[in-house]
């Protein structure tokens, strides 16, 4: 079975509308890559997206995964049989399809999904890579790791009488969710409207059309540009209705758009430099005949036999081996799940969140920064001030930080600063403040690389604020 289990568990977060400009990824030039970079870069004609799978808890997230790979040829009929065998004698029998991508006997059990589970597939222009998300909010940080990484995502939401309203209301995974992906950068959104076949719903139009509308207002309100960057499509995950293939009339009379793997095709998002600095977050790391990280590469490209830098810790190191799903390939560009075997390096001196990077222009590492911070939320209406703590999300990066000075404060109609500079602010409230962290972190400027430089601020489980740094202090961005 074709499925790169999970990537582990990184993060921790949940936010609303700073809505930042689109990705900027590095405007440096990069030593120059060799003349035939282009004919060799992973030797793939296809792009390649990450797809997080997100949405409230039983919404359908692994079925849909499932019935993916299984639609896509990855996994076969006799495993099928297998995994409805096992879900019979659990009498869960609606589950199967979800033991595809739920794989350890904790998530198969309570039928929740807790860690990022991967898997790969593939369309007629598009390498896929899926990040099946936790729905519940015990696991948010888990979805934060997925969504972090995400290209894409695929708000999951169940049609069934009930479910969507549970999901929708305040306090349910589907707001949080919507506001966790627009804050990490996921800015195409596909709305799969799941479990249309069911008996409270009957491929219901109005039903349907009242899912949409209300969506639409929400996602508005979270800063997304819906009319641009959103779709919505009717699905059944456990049937595999309009995935594939379009469904025909005798299904659904109304429905005459795409199916879910045309709608994943066609989407389109901002093309990456090749020839910018090298920049891959670590999200792990592990010994298989030499030190092995793991990470998606944000930025620039990579080869065997290139000299690298690991920071913070500023220690270079060699590239022996690339990975690539599960092929080893010489070269790899931006956008791609990379496994990388490099010397120079013992497995134990790195972190989560440390980054591989080039050597000629490596990236920030800093103990304080400025940023423009929204409040969302804050535990019994308290106030934000100097001396706040809360635990800090950047790309890979989990670090307890303080908020050790409130600079100004921003009027949220004009987006101007005001006068007085502000001892507290309270929730709502727009803010530039100096954040200090207990460890060097790696982190850009939003204007120079937006990816790695939006953050969430959590405390006790709630998503308090989210932000993008604006400044970077004690920098050392040199060997």
């Amino acid at each position: 079975m074709a499925l790169g289990l999970t990537a582990g568990v990184y993060a921790d977060s949940k936010p609303v509308q700073v809505e930042p400009e689109d990705v900027v990824e590095g405007k440096e030039k990069e030593s120059s890559p060799p003349d035939d970079l282009e004919d060799e870069v992973d030797d793939q004609k296809k792009r390649h997206l990450n797809a997080v799978f997100i949405g409230h808890v039983d919404a359908g997230k692994s079925t849909i995964g499932g019935q993916i790979l299984f639609l896509s040829g990855q996994v076969d009929d006799r495993t099928i049989q297998k995994y409805e065998k096992e879900a019979k004698e659990k009498s869960r029998e609606s589950w199967y399809m979800a033991y595809i991508m739920d794989t350890n006997e904790e998530e198969r059990a309570k039928g929740k999904t807790v860690e990022v589970g991967r898997a790969h597939f593939e369309t007629e222009t598009t390498r896929f890579t899926i990040l099946d998300a936790p729905g519940h909010k015990s696991y948010v940080p888990n979805m934060i790791s997925g969504a972090s990484q995400a290209d894409i995502g695929v708000l999951v939401i169940s049609a069934r009488k009930g479910e969507f309203e549970t999901g929708y209301e305040r306090g349910g995974q589907t707001r949080e969710h919507v506001q966790l992906a627009k804050t990490l950068g996921v800015t195409k959104l596909l709305v799969v409207v799941n479990k249309m076949d069911e008996p409270t719903v009957k491929w219901s139009k109005e039903r349907f059309d009242e899912i949409e509308s209300k969506m639409i207002t929400f996602l508005k309100s979270s800063g997304y540009n819906v009319k641009k960057n959103v779709q919505f499509l009717p699905i059944s995950g456990l049937m595999g209705t309009n995935m594939k293939t379009r469904m025909g009339r005798s299904v659904c009379p109304w429905w005459d758009g795409p199916c879910l793997f045309e709608a994943l095709d066609a989407i389109e998002v901002p093309t990456r430099d090749p020839k910018g600095p090298f920049r891959m977050p670590i999200i792990d790391k592990f010994k298989d005949m030499g030190t092995v990280v793991m990470g998606k590469v944000e930025s620039g490209s990579i080869r065997e036999g290139d000299n690298l830098m690991i920071m913070p810790n500023k220690v270079q190191v060699k590239v022996l081996a690339i990975f690539c799903d599960e092929d080893k390939v010489r070269r790899a560009g931006p956008g791609e799940n990379l496994r990388v075997r490099v010397s120079g390096i013992e497995e134990e001196d790195i972190l989560a969140g440390f980054v591989l990077c080039s050597v000629a222009k490596p990236i920030p590492a800093v103990s304080e920064f400025d940023a423009h911070l929204q409040i969302l939320e804050l535990l019994d209406n308290g106030n934000f001030c100097a001396g706040y703590k809360a635990v800090l999300h950047i790309h890979a990066v989990v670090e307890e930080c303080e908020i050790v000075e409130l600079i100004q404060q921003i009027d949220p109609k004009t987006r101007k600063p005001m006068k007085k500079k502000p001892l507290f602010v309270k929730k709502g409230a727009l803010v530039v403040c100096r954040v200090q962290v207990n460890n060097m972190i790696c982190i850009e400027k939003f204007s120079d690389f937006a990816q790695l430089g939006r953050f969430t601020l959590r405390t006790e489980g709630k998503t308090v604020a989210v932000g993008k740094v604006t400044n970077l202090h004690a920098a050392t961005d040199g060997v």
